[in-house]
């Protein structure tokens, strides 16, 4: 193939790639950037900067690995909490109809994202609560899927292997979930509702759904939305068969790239450059092939059954007020078959909401520990 051959075809790959790509922070093609104001080099170079001066992805803490019941290694992280020095006074709180031992609170990231995704909550709960980070198979540092099919039922089954391997017994746990991670705790409980009824003290449903995904508009018109759903299935097929080309597509047009991912991950407009960027180094380390893999498992994921498993637990579903992905009304739905949940409607927020507005899911994640006494901090006997 000669080089203007090649190019062609690259950025024609390149700008579909992205498109389909960005359904990592779930969305579709369909969107037009607006006109750059630097030049091409500039923003290459703003990039760069950033990468290197970026704290993300630079949180770790101690690796383990474990194998799902197919064989994928899953790879996590957990956050111990200190002990406290020999002799210090204080008491530790109670847990309450969960089994005795020490809570967990597991992280369950979104699609063609990695565990890196909680930065900020990471940052927040280090030293407070015994935390397990995860990266869901194909994505991170875990292994590549060794089932020739991907569903969220699989999902829920590695999650059980994670937990497992990282918080084996019969202490109490709270489950967080984004997005595909938001899924996975839903196939958890579905397959293991005893296990929910003995173990978990806390859920949290952020940025997520019960299903339905398939009616979902991404902010698109009618006609984009009808394109969508009729060729993604079948080009994101095609795109997987052609990883190599359209990861150097992808690349190439990194600009158009940017705009989709910040279209579809954030609401407000002055969102953080460096959020932004992270949030593209998330997405766009996702394969291609990986992408094509896992989407077809949306359009069968319905849940809605599951989240009876959860009746009595403390909850918690949040989602940005302008999330294109998991639309806020698909976190209604989830409020009522909870109503006892607590439902946070973060203003000026995307789907990333996490990263975009930290400060308020830091906040609701604290309450929803609180309820499900989560606190290992020591409390003085005397002021």
């Amino acid at each position: 193939m000669g080089e203007g051959s090649w190019s062609t075809a690259g950025r024609r790959a390149g700008i579909a790639g992205a498109a389909i790509g960005v359904v990592a922070a779930g969305a579709a093609a369909g969107i037009a950037l607006e006109r750059a104001t630097v030049g091409r080099g500039m923003r290459r170079r703003a990039r760069l900067a950033l990468d290197a001066a970026s704290p993300f992805g630079t949180v770790r803490g101690t690796p383990g690995r474990t194998t799902s019941d197919d064989g994928t290694e899953l790879y996590y992280e957990v956050e111990d909490v200190p002990e406290p020095p020999a002799g210090a006074k204080g008491r530790r709180r109670r847990f309450g109809r969960k089994a005795a031992g020490p809570l967990t609170v597991v992280f369950c990231h979104g699609y063609c994202l990695s565990q890196d995704a909680w930065h900020y909550q990471r940052l927040a709960l280090r030293g407070l609560v015994r935390a397990v980070y995860w990266d869901q198979r194909s994505h991170g540092r875990s292994g590549r899927s060794q089932s020739p099919d991907v569903s969220i039922d699989l999902l829920g089954r590695d999650l059980k292997a994670v937990l497992d391997a990282a918080a084996p017994g019969d202490g109490p746990v709270v489950l967080v979930g984004h997005s595909m991670g938001g899924m996975t705790v839903m196939a958890f409980a579905d397959q293991y509702p005893d296990l929910v009824d003995a173990r978990v003290a806390g859920v949290a449903l952020v940025g997520t759904s019960v299903g339905g995904l398939g009616q979902v508009n991404y902010g698109l018109p009618v006609a984009g939305v009808r394109a969508v759903r009729r060729f993604v299935p079948g080009v994101l097929k095609a795109l997987g068969s052609q990883a190599e080309l359209v990861e150097r597509g992808r690349r190439a047009t990194a600009d158009l790239f940017g705009g989709l991912v910040k279209r579809y991950s954030f609401g407000a407009q002055d969102v953080d450059p460096a959020v932004a960027r992270f949030a593209e180094r998330l997405i766009e380390s996702t394969p291609i092939d990986v992408v094509a893999e896992f989407y077809p498992a949306f359009g069968e994921h319905d849940k809605t059954e599951a989240l009876e498993h959860f009746d009595g637990v403390p909850a918690l579903v949040l989602v940005g007020d302008k999330d294109l992905v998991t639309p806020a009304s698909h976190s209604e739905v989830m409020a009522r078959l909870l109503p006892e949940a607590e439902h946070v409607v973060v203003p000026d927020a995307g789907h990333l909401v996490m990263l975009e507005h930290p400060e308020a899911v830091d906040a609701a994640l604290t309450d929803l520990l609180t309820r499900a006494g989560a606190t290992t901090l020591p409390v003085p006997d005397a002021l």
